[in-house]
């Protein structure tokens, strides 16, 4: 079963037909009872209007022989105060649901005798009529009757009627209800045959529409089966013209292929150009060792060291930055920037820190975020002529760490690309002493990392100004305040 309905064009199907026969055996069910309730209505009607004829006879005074009680064949009772059969149809051989079973009439007392008073009491129904009314109040109950051999059920009316020599008398009078059970049968025959035949086209048209609605999706799958399979991250899912659902999975499946091809370019870059850095310290470093291994006399011991903390510092660059590309969420600690800015410039020659004198905090990772000044420092130092100045301050709910130098600034255009990773400007720029080009990537990331931005300005001494804006740390200032 888990296998039948294992598709999403099944399942629609299915659902779809359970709807709309829920929706049809509802309608249906209304429809027969609506149905079924006009024609009892119908049948009440009919079986009143014979007893109020035979009623306007009585009261009228036609004798009992003389009145229509035979028409149509339909079963006719007329009861007196006594309930005495008095009169019926001729050819009524059985009938129940009126209260009275007889069907031969008793002989009708005579005018004028004891029972005379009877005309001065109330009739059953509750209404005090005068000689020669008809009671207004219908009392309608079913039964069934044979008439002349034939069996059916009938929906009987009670009328009472006021005569002047006969008292009260009551008339039960009774319409056929095949009719009903006809209509009601053969609508729920055509129900039966036709709601089958309905769910079969609803499932068929169903079945026809998703597989059509479903075709695009099929093709969207198809490719990015072919592109699993060729790691091919160039090519793209095609997007239908439908401009619905569809196709904004489309596009969106290959907006997020665009982006994992770029992050996949980007790593391929990244790990080319990391064994391109790596190869030349340890190339340096294996051939210093080489010559101090044949000729121990020519060992620069000052080269490998520096070769060796080049290559420690490289390693734990990289590090940090797969540690940020996989997504390393920073620590929540409240960390005073003010006070880290003066740690990382202490020692350093021609820096000074101006700004705010008490703690302004921020929230993340302490040792993060001093890398993040430290590499600042050391880009402003490599190209500072004589100074570099560092300031710290609150601007509204953000905190802002500013590193300005006095050199010859960043040109417009390079201002986005020198935070790319292992980008070096050139030599009129840069004094660089071995650098691998990552400590402006770090900074970016972590600054990213923390919900923040670093950007690159001019310095009002005509340097570059390396901006750097966290999110405030609000329960801190709060404290510091």
């Amino acid at each position: 079963m888990s296998r039948l309905f294992g598709s999403v064009r099944a399942r629609a199907t299915l659902a779809a037909t359970l709807v709309v026969a829920v929706a049809l055996v509802a309608a249906g069910t209304a429809v027969l009872l609506s149905l079924r309730s006009n024609l009892l209505g119908e049948a009440g009607t009919q079986a009143e209007r014979s007893a109020r004829e035979v009623a306007t006879e009585l009261a009228v005074g036609t004798p009992y022989p003389d009145l229509s009680l035979d028409v149509d064949d339909r079963p006719v009772q007329v009861v007196d105060d006594d309930g005495v059969l008095v009169a019926a149809s001729e050819d009524l051989e059985r009938i129940s649901g009126t209260g009275i079973d007889a069907v031969k009439a008793q002989p009708a007392a005579s005018p004028g005798g004891e029972d005379d008073d009877a005309d001065d009491d109330d009739d059953d129904s509750g209404e005090s009529l005068e000689p020669g009314e008809i009671g207004g109040r219908i009392t309608v109950s079913d039964g069934s009757a044979t008439v002349d051999g034939d069996t059916e059920d009938y929906r009987f009316a009670a009328v009472p009627v006021k005569t002047d020599d006969r008292g009260t008398l009551t008339v039960y009078a009774g319409a056929p209800l095949s009719a009903e059970h006809g209509a009601v049968n053969t609508a729920l025959t055509v129900m039966l045959i036709g709601f089958p035949l309905l769910l079969a086209v609803v499932a068929w048209v169903t079945w026809l529409v998703t597989r059509r609605a479903l075709r695009p999706v099929e093709g969207i799958r198809r490719e990015m089966a072919a592109i699993t399979a060729s790691e091919d991250l160039a090519r793209r899912v095609p997007v239908p013209g439908t401009h619905d659902e569809v196709a904004r999975l489309a596009t969106t499946t290959n907006e997020t292929l665009a982006a994992l091809e770029s992050s996949v370019e980007r790593q391929r870059g990244f790990v080319a150009d990391a064994s391109h850095e790596l190869r030349s310290p340890i190339a340096s470093l294996r051939t210093q060792l080489e010559v101090a291994a044949a000729h121990p006399e020519l060992l620069d011991l000052d080269g490998a060291v520096a070769d060796t903390v080049r290559l420690q510092r490289l390693a734990a660059d990289l590090l940090l930055l797969a540690r940020l590309d996989a997504g390393e969420r920073p620590a929540e600690a409240r960390v005073d920037l003010a006070a880290l800015a003066r740690e990382a410039a202490e020692g350093r020659t021609g820096v000074r820190v101006r700004g705010a004198e008490g703690p302004v905090s921020v929230a993340g990772s302490r040792g993060q975020l001093g890398r993040v000044l430290a590499n600042l420092l050391d880009n402003a130092q490599r190209h500072a002529r004589s100074s570099v100045e560092v300031t710290v301050r609150r601007d509204g709910d953000a905190v802002v760490a500013a590193v300005a130098d006095d050199g010859d600034g960043v040109p417009a255009a390079d201002r986005e690309r020198i935070f790319e990773r292992f980008v070096r400007l050139d030599a009129a720029r840069s004094r660089d002493d071995g650098g691998a080009g990552l400590g402006l990537a770090i900074a970016r990331d972590v600054a990213v990392r923390h919900g923040g931005t670093l950007t690159v300005h001019d310095a009002p001494a005509g340097g570059a100004l390396f901006e750097l804006r966290l999110p405030g740390d609000r329960a801190g200032a709060a404290r510091d305040g």
